[in-house]
């Protein structure tokens, strides 16, 4: 064996090369639904940390326990409008950052 480097990519090189780079259909929904992921999982644990069953928060919300199952397991098919009822129900504060181009938009 010789002194060769093995080449290192970085995972946004991984994935332009393996879903696609941004702004194309495929890494959009990706991201996505990544996002939707991440936003279950912290549903999750916010649910947990106030030491809730996920009946308990659904009757919070009006919902139904299957509800919240489906949210922390695939946000996907959730509104924001019900994202924003469970977290209240949590008493967790969301911040919302939207991005036009290379600047952010704050609302003052």
């Amino acid at each position: 064996m010789g002194t060769e480097k093995m080449k290192s990519y970085s995972l946004d090189e991984m994935k332009d090369k393996h879903i696609g780079k941004l702004g194309t259909k495929k890494r959009e929904e990706y991201e996505y639904e990544l996002r939707m992921e991440v936003i279950g999982q912290m549903i999750k644990q916010a649910r947990k940390e106030r030491k809730l069953t996920q009946e308990q928060l659904g009757d919070l919300v009006g919902v139904k326990k299957s509800q919240i199952s489906k949210l922390e397991n695939n946000a996907n098919s959730a509104t924001i409008d019900t994202i924003v009822k469970v977290f209240k129900a949590l008493k967790a504060e969301i911040n919302f950052r939207v991005k036009l181009e290379n600047e952010y938009i704050q609302l003052v």
